[in-house]
């Protein structure tokens, strides 16, 4: 009776381990043929990639808060000169040409270029857009003159990522005729000075039209320089990488 006994419950006990085998198996099995949805979805292979008219920068340098236009974002022309020597210091300010600009104001000045483009055919230039604090220094030790150079300790609009330098090109993607070139310290290059000829007066009235619209500002002394006044903004002293 005895052997009967444990024969009895040896069977029952093996049983029910193979039966708690089979439910743990296919538990497991259950578990891993769940998609793991924090994977990224992987792009289709061969379909052509969509061009960024705005391109955030991924460089961890660069604040969230900045965009960058490209070169031909839209047919926008970049002359970023104080990456060359051909500006007022006769020195290479930048290491490489790019252009930043707040979020806001980078979509503002898209917005200002595909207003020109629609109403008569034109477009924008780019002579400058974001400038790091360290370079607004360089630029006032040699042009310590506030009414051409913003001191350092005020900081510049530049360096809040809200003012640009710019001009209007024509289809061509030539400069319209201001009366002066850019960074032209000089009366001739003042918003009020009236003795140009009326073709040049009536561009610049275009570009202060076109520009306050959008609602930029500019200045008395540079026909070229905007700035979007309406957000707030510290002075950023980031720098971007070149390729």
């Amino acid at each position: 009776m005895r052997i009967i006994l444990v024969l009895f419950f040896s069977i029952f006990f093996i049983q029910c381990k193979k039966e708690n085998n089979g439910k743990n198996k296919t538990e497991v099995d259950v578990i891993r043929e769940v998609p793991d949805t924090k994977k990224s979805v992987q792009p289709v292979v061969g379909q052509p990639e969509k061009k960024e008219t705005l391109k955030k920068y991924s460089s961890e340098n660069v604040p969230e808060k900045y965009l960058e236009i490209v070169a031909d974002t839209l047919g926008i022309i970049l002359d970023i000169r104080y990456a060359t020597e051909n500006n007022f210091t006769k020195q290479q300010i930048y290491d490489c040409p790019r252009c930043f600009f707040r979020k806001e104001v980078a979509k503002k000045i898209i917005a200002i270029h595909e207003d020109l483009k629609e109403r008569y055919g034109f477009g924008i230039k780019l002579f400058d857009c974001y400038r790091p604090a360290s370079s607004q220094e360089k630029l006032w030790k040699i042009m310590p003159n506030p009414n051409y150079v913003t001191p350092p300790y005020k900081g510049s609009v530049h360096s809040r990522g809200m003012a640009a330098d710019l001009t209007i090109v024509n289809k061509e993607g030539k400069e319209l005729d201001m009366g002066t070139s850019f960074d032209f310290f000089g009366k001739e290059a003042h918003t009020d000075y009236q003795n140009h000829s009326d073709q040049v007066l009536k561009n610049r009235q275009l570009l202060k039209k076109m520009m306050e619209i959008h609602g930029f500002k500019g200045i008395r002394t540079e026909w070229w320089h905007y700035s979007y006044r309406k957000l707030k903004g510290s002075i950023d002293n980031w720098v971007w990488d070149c390729e």
